[in-house]
């Protein structure tokens, strides 16, 4: 690869790492072609972009983007992908998953929404994460409940109320 080929590649990376909130790093090394196939697929259904990378140039643009890696970098060994996704917990629940039929993808580390998460131990706390989606939809569950009470309540102490008015005016 030229260095012209290379300053592309980088180049390209780093618009992708800026474009995507949610950054994933796994390991695929070991599966066959077959699982390979399946697992791009089931990422194409989920709509997450896979991509095996170089790992000094993926580091190269993780120097270069505005995005603040941490010790993300320091994972870049072996073999990576790179998973993106505009849902935060997708890829996590893909790799999840995808291991009830083998013991790969591993995850590396993953960049989601300004915070880091390095090594496998957090895949589970990652599938977890509720999507932003799933967080307004709880949050308009909960403001909504307030008021149904309230109306519900109104309705029945309002039927209890005229019950009693029309009890003591018989009297």
């Amino acid at each position: 690869m030229t260095r012209e080929e290379k300053a592309t590649v980088i180049e390209d990376l780093t618009a992708q790492l800026a474009d995507n909130p949610n950054i994933y790093l796994a390991d695929i090394s070991g599966l066959d072609a077959v699982a390979t196939s399946n697992l791009r697929r089931a990422c194409f259904k989920a709509n997450i972009k896979l991509a095996v990378v170089k790992n000094t140039l993926l580091a190269k643009a993780m120097e270069s983007s505005e995005k603040e890696f941490g010790e993300l970098p320091d994972v870049l060994k072996g073999n990576t992908s790179l998973m993106l996704s505009e849902t935060g917990n997708a890829p996590a629940k893909l790799i999840k998953n995808f291991r009830k039929k083998s013991d790969k993808p591993l995850l590396k580390g993953a960049f989601i929404e300004e915070a880091i998460y390095i090594g496998d131990e957090y895949l589970d706390s990652l599938v977890n994460i509720k999507s932003k989606e799933e967080v307004i939809g709880d949050i308009i569950g909960l403001l909504q409940s307030p008021a149904k009470n309230v109306i519900s309540g109104l309705k029945s102490g309002g039927g209890k109320l005229a019950g009693i008015i029309k009890t003591l005016s018989e009297r």
